[in-house]
């Protein structure tokens, strides 16, 4: 048992890391990184918007933004929109069937983890259920 947070640090890191590995090992379509998925739900989670918007969502420089989108457009699961308030930017939103793979590739993952869950008893889960909001503000949400 940790008895400091660098201990505890030290056994939660690689735990998180095993399970966020073992998740998305249930992968449906591999033919896309992690980097296009991403992409896809920031989409969904936070609207249409501009390539420059897109990628300082997900923290990438606009160079491989632009490629990311290329091929989601390529693939068809993002359009683009010319800006109705500035004509040199387009609008890149998610299409249904980018919607319908990210619902897949989470439906997969859940369908995992839920099938996982179901092998702990009641006390553990409900132990689970009061950490995803100390995990959700360790990660900032």
């Amino acid at each position: 048992m940790a008895t400091t947070t660098t201990e505890l640090a030290t056994q939660l890191r690689p735990a998180l890391l095993r399970m966020s590995r073992a998740i998305r090992s249930q992968r449906v379509d591999t033919s896309l990184t992690l980097t296009y998925l991403s992409a896809l739900g920031a989409l969904v989670r936070d609207g249409a918007m501009t390539a420059g918007a897109l990628a300082n969502v997900e923290r990438v420089q606009p160079p491989s933004m632009t490629k990311v989108i290329a091929v989601l457009e390529e693939r068809g699961l993002v359009t683009r929109h010319l800006n109705p308030h500035d004509k040199r930017q387009a609008i890149i939103d998610i299409t249904p069937a980018g919607r319908e793979l990210l619902d897949t590739e989470r439906a997969a993952g859940e369908a995992w983890l839920a099938s996982h869950l179901a092998e702990l008893d009641g006390d553990e889960r409900a132990a689970l259920a009061r950490v995803i909001p100390i995990l959700d503000r360790l990660a900032g949400v």
